[in-house]
């Protein structure tokens, strides 16, 4: 098959979470098993620097194609990065949409013009791959790209080279829609007539995600129990009308991980290797961890729980707030990793400056840490509200650190609820939103802590799990099989 891949992160070029992980990954996997991959990516400012070190001078696969808009004409070149790991990458060059500091925005928010930024884009794709070779399917993500699907069954209806192309929208976060005021119809060139709410049309403004959700042939969310729970008002954000509607066409797919980066037998940011076989390292990176973070004197049996996460109320940080002393009045050490809204921020600072001996946190991002703390830490905890797939629990599966999460999207899809009476599971579930709930949930996993030949078969099971592309790949070729053959 021929797939294009439009996309607004891919890393290692341009990420902000697992949008650009998906996209650097799945396209690779894809061309390893003999799949023909274009992937294209806007030349924003920091993408423009990375090349700049990679490619010398940049190579230009078409130096000028049209993007119209009212009243004028815009002009995006098309950089060749070659083809890493087997994947073309293209990358669309229109400096006054894209050479700015932010991805989507700067300090004061979203910039306003997003909608041209990747309505052009999107625009640019469809021209550039007329000359560069039409895909079987185009596979887009998220808001920024289902403009794509939206210019495709309209715009392009009767583009004798694209009209019968299929279009898969997978959706990583449904929270995120791309709302823009009724008068994107005429900045981008659509006709009126789908500003309606059987189309584009919500609440009097133009939503992105739900025109993708109309026009797309197929729609995927990132795990199945996520696609479940996007149907409903809960999940939905909205747009459980719209994803009702296309339910025949819904599809979950549990996100796949790079073993190749996140594997204790071969990480080269952790103090020292293991594996199923010999767990001796393990100790080892226990020990490096609580140096990093200041927590020397933690006794050896006090087990270490970790957290990596952004910062933001999706991530259950409220219900954290509501246990988090009771926690640490218990026998255990609590190292935490991230950045994001100033009230958590704030609630860590106060428990590291009441729990010095038990709890420290890094408020930032650091990559090399979190490969510490998957390595040296004893138990995971993800509370979140909500959670498309999740990948540090994926994470800490493989690294024999045993996960506590929320029963919700992907954590409840990847996590396996720990039976003591046969030895299954992988991990630690709770159901409701309280407090006490979540609590319940890491008592019991620190209870099990200290039965060490129940702990060592948790962490078996865990680490024997697996979640690689090469697997993930497979339904998604499923998928792409099944559109293409409709619309033939």
């Amino acid at each position: 098959m021929k797939i294009v891949f439009a996309a607004s992160e891919c890393a290692p070029y341009a990420k902000t979470g697992g949008l650009g992980d998906v996209v650097g990954a799945l396209p690779r996997e894809l061309a390893r098993q003999g799949h023909d991959v274009t992937t294209y990516l806007p030349l924003y400012k920091q993408v423009s620097g990375y090349l700049a070190q990679k490619l010398t001078p940049r190579i230009v696969a078409h130096p000028s194609i049209t993007v119209p808009f009212p009243d004028y004409n815009r002009f995006a070149a098309i950089l060749d990065g070659g083809t890493p790991h087997g994947v073309q990458m293209y990358f669309v060059d229109m400096p006054e949409l894209f050479n700015r500091d932010g991805i989507y925005g700067d300090a004061r928010g979203d910039y306003a013009d997003n909608a041209e930024r990747f309505g052009g884009f999107s625009r640019a794709v469809l021209e550039a791959s007329k000359i560069f070779g039409v895909p079987d399917l185009f596979h887009v993500h998220d808001w920024q790209t289902s403009l794509l699907t939206i210019l495709l069954r309209t715009v392009y209806f009767f583009d004798p080279m694209l009209r019968n192309v299929p279009s898969l929208l997978t959706i990583h976060n449904a929270g995120y829609q791309g709302w823009f005021k009724p008068n994107t119809i005429e900045k981008l060139l659509l006709p009126w007539d789908i500003f309606n709410k059987d189309a584009v049309e919500q609440y009097d403004t133009f939503n992105s995600l739900k025109g993708g959700i109309v026009y797309a042939d197929g729609i995927t969310a990132v795990s199945r129990r996520y696609a479940e729970e996007i149907k409903t008002s809960e999940f939905g954000a909205g747009l459980e009308g719209a994803l009702q509607r296309r339910a025949d066409d819904l599809a979950g797919i549990i996100n796949g991980v790079d073993y190749s980066e996140w594997n204790p037998a071969t990480d080269p940011h952790i103090a020292a290797h293991y594996s199923p076989q010999d767990m001796r390292g393990k100790q080892e990176c226990r020990r490096d961890l609580l140096h990093a973070f200041g927590l020397d004197h933690v006794p050896d049996g006090t087990p270490v729980l970790g957290i990596v996460s952004r910062l933001a109320p999706q991530k259950g940080f409220d219900i954290f707030a509501g246990m988090a002393d009771e926690l640490l009045a218990e026998n255990c050490a609590l190292v935490v990793l991230g950045s994001g809204d100033r009230i958590y921020e704030d609630m860590f600072r106060d428990l590291q400056r009441r729990h010095p001996a038990k709890m420290a946190a890094h408020l930032r991002y650091d990559n090399i840490l979190a490969h510490k703390i998957e390595a040296g830490a004893d138990i995971f905890l993800m509370p979140s509200h909500y959670e498309p797939c999740g990948l540090n629990q994926i994470y800490s599966l493989k690294y024999g650190t045993v996960p506590v999460v929320r029963a919700t999207g992907g954590l409840d899809d990847t996590i396996e609820q720990w039976s003591p009476a046969d030895n299954t599971g992988t991990g630690f579930k709770f159901y409701g939103t309280s407090s006490y709930d979540f609590l319940v949930a890491v008592r019991w996993a620190l209870i099990t802590y200290q039965d060490k030949g129940a702990w060592a078969k948790l962490q078996r099971n865990g680490m024997a799990q697996n979640f690689s592309w090469e697997r993930a790949a497979k339904p998604y070729l499923d998928v792409y099989a099944e559109l293409i053959r409709r619309r033939a």
